[in-house]
């Protein structure tokens, strides 16, 4: 056997390892339910075992006051970080009548005064590091049992990523099914020079992740047609826009469905940590935005340096050049009605976006940040905003078109409008169920501690190695490239990967924006 053969034989040898271990896994709804019974045991054994760690924590410097009616102490603080004076009450018997006057006890704060960046001297609270035990709750006996099932449904309804994902879908799927985002696309490749046809291939790929999934059923045809229709190998054309659905799935020029769903699911981590932490949908807004145009370059230059010239050789029987048929002619085609509706939608989407930014950016709009506001509004937002963002379109192109009708056999708009999204809901039937399962596996690591516990621990564990952020971060990188060889659900993989990994890092001053 020849050095290629043995070569060739070794990467088979791999890819069938990876192939069959992948198959091998169970459902990523079962790997959750798998997951939750083992917090449960480990958490029994924890409790059994008395794990315990050390948070440290901050509390304020406090002077206790002097209870006017019994004379003692006041050793409990207020929940106010802020300094209070004794406050004078007032209480009424309702049976004699008597009014009585007393002090309400309660604990004053120490302040010191610090300079600001102005130069300013401001009172501060004055504040001291404390250190918290952190012990394991068991969920296996009597009141964890009980907790679990008090709990299984609200665990459920109270899962972030779960209503998040939903109320976006409602107007993506919307567009996805009426076909607008399908025409939209096609009608961009279809206008592409053909000096730039590989880029805007790979390009259009990417931006498809829009759509969900649909990149991966409307574009391979139309790529390969063009390709075929200009002299070039149609091969080249599937490899370019499979590269770009695939490689950028996650990297877009828009908020998508999947950037709620995973902030969503990195604020469920980092709430372990740091409790009430808000996670912005577009946190990672600018970095899927480089990641594009990054993605679009890579792919680019290999597939017009190394498999274009290598299909270019072969003959049509090879996947190289081929002559063009009448049938690649119609698949790259678009209809009258098609092209009036695409242009109608687009105007409407114009004027979407051009609404929706005025309730951003004029002032006392309902939106509008106000000078005494400390963060802004809309990023609250953001979901509904995209759900409108992608419904008005897709509604105004099914109706020029027809397509609500027809898909639905429904008379009425209204009707149609809802049957699309009721068909949304049930695509969405899978996440749904996944979404349970996973809510009880984050919930069970939450109200164990070992959430809590794992991230002191790792956190420790990589303070006391003294590695740089950089190469925490790049070895993390791995480690979901690993995982992504065997589970190909970007959800799934990451509500595994968040509740240990966002609170962990976060103990070492990575934020759970960037960790995602």
């Amino acid at each position: 056997m020849s050095t290629d053969q043995q070569s060739n034989e070794g990467r088979k040898g791999i890819l069938d390892f990876i192939e069959r271990v992948g198959n091998a896994l169970p459902d990523p709804a079962t790997l959750f339910l798998i997951g939750a019974v083992l917090v449960m045991v480990v958490s029994h054994i924890g409790f059994k075992a008395g794990w315990t760690v050390q948070k440290p924590g901050i509390a304020a410097v406090t002077t206790p006051v002097i209870d006017s009616g019994t004379g003692e102490p006041v050793t409990h603080t207020r929940m106010e970080i802020v300094k209070r004076v004794p406050t004078l009450v007032t209480d009424k018997d309702h049976e004699t009548g008597a009014v009585t006057a007393r002090i309400e006890p309660v604990t004053n704060a120490e302040y010191e005064m610090v300079e600001n960046d102005k130069g300013e001297f401001v009172p501060t609270l004055k504040t001291k590091r404390i250190d918290q035990d952190v012990k394991v709750v068991s969920l296996l006996d009597r009141e964890g049992v009980n907790w679990v099932f008090h709990n299984m449904v609200k665990n459920f309804t109270s899962f972030a990523p779960l209503g998040i994902v939903l109320v976006a879908m409602l107007g993506i799927g919307v567009a996805e099914k009426t076909g607008f985002i399908g025409t939209l696309l096609k009608a961009m490749m279809l206008l592409t020079p053909q000096r730039l046809l590989t880029p805007t291939v790979v390009f259009i790929g990417i931006m498809s992740s829009m759509a969900s999934d649909a990149g991966y059923v409307v574009l391979p045809p139309v790529a390969a047609a063009l390709y075929k229709s200009v002299g070039r190998s149609p091969l080249v054309g599937l490899a370019a826009v499979f590269a770009g659905v695939s490689a950028g799935f996650s990297a877009n020029l828009l908020i998508t469905s999947l950037d709620p769903l995973l902030s969503g699911l990195t604020q469920v981590g980092a709430q372990l940590w740091e409790p009430g932490y808000k996670v912005n949908p577009a946190c990672n807004y600018y970095f899927m935005i480089a990641s594009t145009f990054m993605l679009t370059l890579l792919g680019w230059g290999v597939t017009a340096k190394l498999v274009e010239p290598r299909l270019a050789r072969k003959s049509a029987l090879e996947g190289g050049p081929s002559p063009l048929t009448d049938e690649d002619r119609a698949a790259q085609a678009m209809t009258p009605g098609e092209k009036r509706a695409l242009v109608q939608s687009v105007a409407w989407t114009l004027l979407v976006t051009g609404g929706l930014l005025a309730l951003i950016l004029v002032p006392h709009a309902p939106l509008w940040k106000s000078p005494d506001e400390a963060d802004a509004r809309w990023p609250e937002a953001l979901v509904p905003m995209v759900a409108i963002f992608f419904l008005v379109p897709g509604v105004v192109y099914g109706i020029i078109t027809g397509t609500i009708k027809s898909e639905t056999k429904s008379d009425r708009l209204d009707a149609g409008i809802a049957k699309l999204m009721a068909h949304t809901m049930a695509d969405m039937g899978p996440y749904i169920v996944l979404a349970f399962f996973a809510a009880q596996f984050v919930e069970f690591f939450n109200h164990s501690n070992l959430g809590t516990m794992l991230a002191i621990v790792g956190g420790e564990a990589l303070q006391s190695a003294d590695v740089h952020p950089v190469l925490v971060l790049s070895l993390f990188i791995l480690v979901v490239c690993a995982g992504n060889l065997f589970m190909g659900s970007a959800s799934a993989k990451w509500a595994f990967f968040a509740p240990v990994f966002v609170p962990m890092f976060m103990k070492n001053g990575i934020s759970p924006e960037l960790t995602q």
